[in-house]
């Protein structure tokens, strides 16, 4: 899922030519969320293999689909989110991963290998990269007395001119559906439509409908409070200690973005080591210190500050993980459905 720490443009290509290696000429092309591992992993992983990192960028994994889909450029490894993982293995356009390959699987805790199971039921296509949920990042001295603990928070008509919402399709859907009791992978038509008439009532009030700048506009207090992704939290907090973060009392949606490996991949083998050298506990490690997103790795995890480890905005409680939910692929009509109702909301 996601979610993104510096704003990147749509497609950034990012060869590396430096490292020194063997020469061999072998290569690993690597299509991620933008700026989700710290770059100097890729020279890291050179050195060490001598294969070379071709990256390119999305921004969504609906902008991502339609590439995978027809094929309209060779990818060896992806990062999506968890229902995208879902669509894309239903549609046969995943490899199975050959885990003899990917040893420091061990590594990745079995609870989030049984939150994966949500979306890849026998852990056969992906390995966790990161997880965590969404929540309301806000301003303490903007919001002044006011408790900040519900989603119901961000309809507050105190804070008109002063909202930031997620620009996206099921992000956006979700807020509303757990305001109105709903699962955020209903498919009632009925419920949508209430879901989306909420977020009309809600329109006026909203500064921006953000997802990469979401963090920055909050950050700079030219808003008060807004929908993010909790991996945000501490990097926010670097740049305004006025910040804080919670995860609302009605409960979030739950994410694990995975590596997968595409069925059209050239480079499998290539594929399987870059999973098995993010897995490592010291590039975890170094990794999560650079992006502030909860990581899966329990290696890693244990070579973590103990305040890093306990604090609960990062690092979720089992509380909140039941609270929540895992988006699910909603197949062709559900998808059509949430598609419809957004169209109508963007364009009133």
């Amino acid at each position: 899922m996601k979610k993104i720490i510096f704003a990147l443009s749509l497609t950034i290509i990012m060869v590396v030519l430096a490292g020194c290696g063997s020469g061999s000429g072998e290569k690993v092309y690597v299509y991620s969320y933008g700026d989700y591992f710290d770059p100097e992993l890729i020279e890291m992983f050179k050195e060490e293999t001598g294969i070379e990192v071709i990256l390119d960028t999305y921004d969504t994994c609906e902008e991502m689909y339609p590439v995978i889909k027809n094929n309209s450029a060779s990818y060896d490894v992806l990062c999506p989110s968890d229902y995208m993982i879902e669509r894309l293995i239903e549609e046969e356009l995943l490899s199975e991963i050959n885990f003899d390959n990917v040893p420091n699987i061990k590594n990745i805790g079995d609870k989030y290998l049984e939150m994966s199971r949500e979306f890849d039921p026998e852990n056969k296509y992906s390995v966790p990269h990161t997880f965590g949920t969404a929540g309301i990042l806000y301003n303490t001295e903007m919001v002044g007395d006011k408790v900040i603990d519900s989603w119901e928070d961000l309809w507050d008509e105190d804070f008109a001119g002063e909202i930031v919402m997620q620009d996206s399709i099921r992000d956006t859907f979700m807020v509303a559906e757990k305001i109105l009791g709903y699962s955020l992978n209903t498919v009632d038509e009925e419920e949508l439509k209430e879901a989306s008439e909420l977020l009309k009532k809600q329109k006026s009030l909203v500064y921006k409908y953000a997802n990469d700048s979401a963090r920055d506009i909050l950050a700079s207090e030219s808003a008060a409070l807004g929908v993010i992704w909790n991996g945000e939290y501490l990097y926010a907090l670097e740049l305004n200690d006025k910040l804080d973060f919670v995860v609302p009392k009605e409960g979030s949606q739950l994410f694990v973005d995975s590596w997968v490996i595409t069925k059209t991949s050239e480079n499998k083998e290539n594929a399987e080591a870059w999973i098995n050298f993010m897995c490592r506990e010291d590039v975890a490690k170094k990794n999560f210190e650079y992006l502030t997103y909860s990581c899966p790795n329990v290696a890693a995890q244990a070579l973590l500050d103990e305040d890093i480890l306990n604090n609960e905005k990062v690092f979720l409680t089992e509380e909140m993980i039941d609270n929540s939910e895992v988006l699910k692929d909603l197949g062709p009509k559900g998808n059509e459905l949430y598609s419809k109702y957004w169209k109508q909301f963007k364009a009133e």
